[in-house]
């Protein structure tokens, strides 16, 4: 079992090629990762829905032949619907709802081999920066169990850290793969609008804030990942431009000189913390001494006007949500029905009019236009991903009397991420920096809309330059 546990921190690619190889059979695989969650997830909470029979039985039958063919695999609880398995979105009011298919983007994952093993821990809806339901308790960081592992896909990036699984499902819509990658030290890319489906429940969401993929240990699972599930489905109301080639050929191939422009600037009234201005710094340093062009610059836009019109969209997107989920019941909703947040905001989403979230997308409209102007002048923009390092359990609670904090330290915590969902460019975290009490700072890349391939060569240098696979959290080694 010693070897198997060793294995369990190869990335996927390395793991399938094992199988591939007869070196290991995936139920081997399968079972050590069991095994590893049942005895680290006691103690990290990023696994809520455990779905062993069904991953032990795909192991042991016939798997299709794919990249990943054999390797365990994580769902996040929100949209992949997984026939016969519970679907939460971390909503004690959905903790009985069992979805009667599978969503396409499931079904990609299991063409692409890989083994469905369970369902991660999120936030109630999604909605925080954080992993904290009420339902199934925080998600805890593998490098500091007192500390956030971000959100909305915390228990994936937890377990990906921890060395439960070698990359799970996540999704984004206004960080929610790339805040957890930073908070736990792992790679995670948001791709472009439209780039994987969300059928056939949905053609887009939220007028196309959200993006899905996954957070990995490496990057060239992320590019296999994707190549595995991007394309559109029946139906989609649009699709992001073809990929020239897969993006599995990008890593390791030449960057060339990119134009990279770097900024730390937020929203007014948002403080970046020293620890992610350093990382941020490294970052650029780094990338100057790999070759690249490399200056100070950022795109004319109105932050604030961004967060406002931001606001109408989430809002209104999760208060249909929540109509949706009310006719699915055949009663209305009431507060108990929910976390004081997520009542609150569904509060706020029912009272904007048709008018003002028309609105709100013809102003988030307007700061697309002005992000890919500023792309003429450079191939990628660098930020923090986060304003502050991972910050202590309970940061974002909703108080009694303010049941808004959580969203406004959200604000001020996840100030740079939104601006990718907005656009739908791609965008990703880069575990680059680790502070001085040990906690991960990812830096933040935003490319080109439609250009993943410039992002994957550029983070294959970047990990071939700082390699962080042989980290791991002090969890992991107790």
């Amino acid at each position: 079992m010693a070897a198997l546990e060793d294995v369990l921190w190869l990335d996927a690619t390395a793991q399938a090629e094992l199988i591939r190889r007869k070196e290991i059979r995936s139920l081997e695989l399968v079972e050590a990762a069991i095994a590893a969650i049942e005895r680290l997830n006691p103690r990290i909470n990023a696994v809520v829905t455990p779905l062993y029979e069904q991953g032990r039985a795909a192991a042991a039958g016939d798997l299709p032949e794919g990249p990943f063919t054999g390797v365990p695999f994580l769902l996040k609880d929100i949209l992949a619907s997984y026939a016969g398995a519970t679907m939460t979105l971390g909503a004690a009011l959905l903790r009985h709802f069992v979805p009667d298919r599978d969503s396409e983007l499931v079904n990609r994952y299991k063409m692409a081999g890989l083994v469905i093993i369970g369902k991660t821990n999120v936030p109630e809806f999604g909605i925080l920066p954080t992993t904290e339901p009420l339902l199934f308790g925080p998600c805890r960081n593998p490098w500091n169990p007192e500390r956030t592992a971000g959100g909305s896909s915390g228990g994936s990036a937890a377990a990906v850290a921890s060395g439960l699984v070698p990359l799970a499902h996540g999704n984004d819509g206004g960080g929610s793969i790339r805040i957890p990658a930073s908070c736990c030290g792992v790679f995670g890319l948001k791709p472009t609008r439209a780039r994987n489906p969300l059928g056939p429940n949905f053609g887009d969401l939220m007028s196309g804030l959200i993006a899905e993929h996954a957070l990995t240990r490496s990057v060239r699972d992320s590019a296999a990942l994707l190549d595995a599930t991007c394309g559109p489905d029946l139906g989609d109301p649009y699709w992001a431009p073809p990929p020239a080639r897969p993006y599995i050929h990008e890593v390791g191939a030449n960057t060339g000189r990119l134009r990279i422009a770097f900024s730390a600037r937020a929203a007014a009234g948002v403080e970046v913390h020293d620890d992610c201005l350093e990382a941020l710094r490294d970052a650029a340093a780094l990338c100057a001494e790999l070759g690249h062009e490399v200056q100070e610059d950022q795109p004319r836009i109105d932050l604030e006007l961004l967060n406002t019109a931001f606001t109408v969209v989430w809002s209104a997107g999760l208060a249909s949500t929540l109509e949706g989920i009310s006719r699915l019941l055949s009663r209305p909703l009431k507060p108990a029905d929910l976390e004081p947040l997520t009542w609150m905001l569904y509060e706020i989403g029912r009272k904007q009019s048709g008018a003002d979230y028309l609105l709100a997308v013809q102003a988030l409209q307007d700061l697309s236009r002005k992000a890919a102007r500023f792309h003429h002048d450079y191939d990628v923009w660098l930020t923090p991903t986060l304003a502050q390092p991972p910050l202590p359990l309970g940061s974002f609670e909703s108080l009694p009397d303010d049941p808004l904090n959580g969203l406004r330290r959200s604000a001020a915590f996840a100030a740079f991420t939104p601006i990718a969902n907005i656009t739908g460019q791609p965008a990703m975290s880069v575990p680059l920096f680790w502070n001085a009490t040990g906690l991960p700072v990812g830096t933040h890349f935003i490319g080109r809309f439609g250009d993943e391939a410039a992002l994957f060569r550029l983070a294959a240098q970047l990990e071939a330059a700082r390699p962080w696979a042989g980290r791991r959290p002090p969890i992991a080694l107790q």
